[in-house]
């Protein structure tokens, strides 16, 4: 073969190469778009209750009203801190709902109320957000499944739990965002390549294989037919099989999603190694004041960038009974500012912000009256939280406290109504009802949990 054969011979190659790799490209493109339109809430959890009359209630020239200054912001007629200049500039995509009333002034009851929605009872494990939203939004139209976790948790423990629902709904905690957890690689000893993977794929079909044989054993009556004539008659005695087969298929259910994790691409979600350098210094996440927050936050939008349901990081240190005023300005709100306005920002322009509903709270907020350590304790009375993103309409505050923020002044919400208007954001029905183990309903949205109009109207 001389030189201008051979040049002849790639060049047709080639022709032939360049639609195929291009219908490649098309279809991993058409997959990203799919798992981004999959709906997803990120909760910033704010742990020791934050002082709201500090961040997004302020009262200047009261007695109450502390150090800080007002700033404007892109909502017109809202103002929040001036340690806050980054959300400031995105609160047309956010609301603050001013005026919420709770009941619970306890960090660990407080905890449990924000997060289910339901006061702390012993005789109930009631499922917190993430777990219900893990649980409904697979429901939802168009949802396609993925093999990461439904629910996951960055940067600290899991505040709530999936109570009733049970452990599949249970959330997998990532301790340090940018590293990927150890349980999702493959042992060494399996080798690495195409080679892993085959040997990979070999171990899960023979675990379905004993999984499915153990299900059989347990409901004998439903294993006639083996082996199935197709994969919908398969199918279709595995559903019937479900409702007997309780832990055993949420078990089967589990490693599935593990075995495909490990063998997929999938795990590559939880390294920024490819983030923008930029982009992370945005969030807080490198450079000067890089910490875990911002790190965090850029977690969770490649998570739900990728389909998870349910995304909560984690701020800790609010509990600031002691010198509040230096703890926010110099700690709290910037980090928390670079954060939160680096991925409402990054959210909107990846046009991901439609499928999104982002929920700012802590366990209850702090009192007006500043104390002798020029610290705030415990107030549940009245309170702020921040809602955006999905159906909710940006751009607004809603309800108001009193001149001194000791009382609600006009328009009191709950907890249920925060978690009903969360929902409603979702697409998911507010009325929705999950049954615990011996079949007892219970609304998602707490007891007479109602979505707030105001925050959808010109929405559709």
């Amino acid at each position: 073969m001389n030189r201008r054969h051979f040049l002849k011979h790639v060049a047709a190659a080639s022709a032939l190469a360049l639609p195929g790799m291009e219908f490649v490209r098309t279809i991993q493109a058409n997959a990203q778009q799919l798992r981004r339109n999959n709906k997803s809430v990120i909760i910033f959890w704010m742990a020791g209750g934050p002082a709201t009359i500090d961040i997004w209630d302020l009262k200047p020239g009261r007695p109450t009203g502390g150090q800080f200054r007002e700033i404007n912001t892109t909502a017109q007629g809202v103002r929040i801190s001036e340690h806050m200049p980054r959300v400031a500039a995105q609160m047309r995509n956010l609301a603050i709902i001013r005026s919420l009333a709770t009941t619970e002034g306890d960090h660990n009851r407080g905890t449990q109320l924000m997060h289910t929605s339901y006061r702390p009872n012993p005789a109930i494990a009631f499922p917190d957000l993430g777990s219900i939203a893990s649980h409904e939004i697979p429901k939802l139209a168009g949802y396609r499944d993925i093999s990461l976790p439904n629910y996951i948790t960055v940067g600290g423990g899991a505040r709530g739990g999936p109570g009733f629902l049970g452990m599949n709904y249970a959330p997998f905690n990532i301790q340090n965002p940018g590293t990927p957890p150890e349980n999702i690689r493959a042992p060494q000893s399996l080798g690495s390549g195409d080679d892993l993977t085959d040997r990979i794929r070999r171990r899960q079909r023979l675990f379905y294989t004993l999984e499915d044989q153990f299900m059989f054993g347990r409901v004998p009556h439903l294993g006639a037919g083996m082996p199935y004539s197709n994969q919908e008659e398969r199918e279709a005695k595995l559903a019937q099989r479900a409702r007997f087969s309780d832990a055993s298929k949420a078990h089967r259910d589990i490693y599935y999603k593990g075995f495909s994790l490990v063998a997929s691409k999938e795990g590559q979600v939880f390294s920024l190694k490819n983030e923008n350098p930029k982009l992370m210094e945005r969030y807080g996440a490198a450079g000067m004041g890089a910490n875990n927050f911002g790190r965090s936050a850029i977690m969770a939008r490649r998570l739900v960038e990728a389909g998870v349901s349910a995304v909560e990081i984690s701020l800790g240190g609010w509990d600031t009974h002691n010198q509040t005023f230096n703890a926010h300005a110099t700690r709290l709100q910037p980090t928390l500012d670079r954060a939160m306005g680096g991925l409402v920002e990054d959210l909107v322009q990846r046009g991901m912000w439609q499928n999104t509903v982002l929920v700012w709270m802590g366990e209850f907020g702090r009192t007006p009256r500043i104390n002798q350590n020029t610290g705030r304790d415990h107030w549940a009375r009245c309170w702020s939280v921040v809602v955006g993103g999905g159906a909710i309409r940006g751009g607004q505050a809603f309800g108001a406290t009193d001149q001194d923020g000791m009382a609600v002044a006009r328009d009191r919400v709950t907890v249920g109504d925060v978690f009903a208007t969360i929902y409603r954001g979702l697409g998911i029905d507010p009325t929705t009802q999950v049954r615990d183990n011996i079949g007892r309903p219970f609304a998602i949205a707490g007891q007479n949990g109602r979505p707030i109009e105001a925050l959808f109207r010109g929405n559709g």
